[in-house]
């Protein structure tokens, strides 16, 4: 029995799809073999989804227009004004509330109503959704509030936000936030405490004498 191709986009070195360069396609190109019946369908979704397709054109033209021009703040701030989003909703660590204070100032400069709701919100204990307390920070020194990423989300919900941005929540906090957000929602922050929130940094110097990935990049 023929051994099934398990080769994805990450180990492709042409990237020959950023042009429809067909002749220059790999053997195991996904785009070589994508079904062209899910393809129509989900073009069909940019050009019949109001909300869906304009999130597209408007993410391409400021792509097309500022590309290595723009921060990603400055960015956000564009894709905002040309949704015509009225009232935006930041779910942000409180670690990071420095940070995101700074960035509503910027809004309010840019006369963009925001809201935004800490990832404590209402205190609860870490213990009381199961977590020991030996895993707390506090190593079980007193409370210690839970982050708290769907009550971010409903609270925002509550509130009609139309866009929201997630600042700086722990991974799986993140996630819980994206799935339990009613808006659409981009990332602007991925917390990395060690690399100053630049996590691709771990990346870039993976293959240095340093990087903690020696063993498995067999260096």
């Amino acid at each position: 029995m023929a051994t099934r191709c398990t080769h994805t986009c990450s180990d492709c070195a042409v990237l020959a799809c950023r042009s429809k360069t067909e002749e220059k396609y790999p053997a195991f190109c996904l785009t070589e073999k994508v079904d062209h019946q899910l393809l129509d369908q989900v073009v069909q979704i940019y050009k019949d989804d109001e909300e869906l397709g304009n999130i597209a054109r408007v993410s391409a033209c400021i792509e097309g227009e500022f590309y290595g021009r723009l921060t990603r703040v400055e960015e956000t701030i564009e894709f905002i004004k040309r949704m015509g989003y009225k009232k935006i909703g930041i779910a942000s660590c409180v670690g990071l509330m420095n940070e995101t204070r700074i960035f509503t100032k910027i809004l309010k400069a840019n006369k963009i109503k925001y809201y935004t709701v800490g990832c404590k919100i209402g205190a609860v204990d870490k213990t009381e959704i199961g977590i020991p307390e030996e895993k707390k920070l506090n190593r079980g020194c007193g409370h210690e509030s839970m982050c708290n990423p769907i009550m971010q989300a409903k609270v925002l919900a509550e509130q009609g936000t139309d866009f929201n941005i997630v600042i700086g929540l722990c991974v799986g906090h993140d996630t819980l936030f994206l799935k339990h957000s009613e808006a659409p929602t981009t990332v602007m922050i991925v917390k990395d405490r060690v690399l100053g929130h630049n996590p691709v940094m771990a990346l870039y110097t993976a293959n240095t004498m340093c990087s903690r990935f020696k063993r498995e990049l067999k260096l």
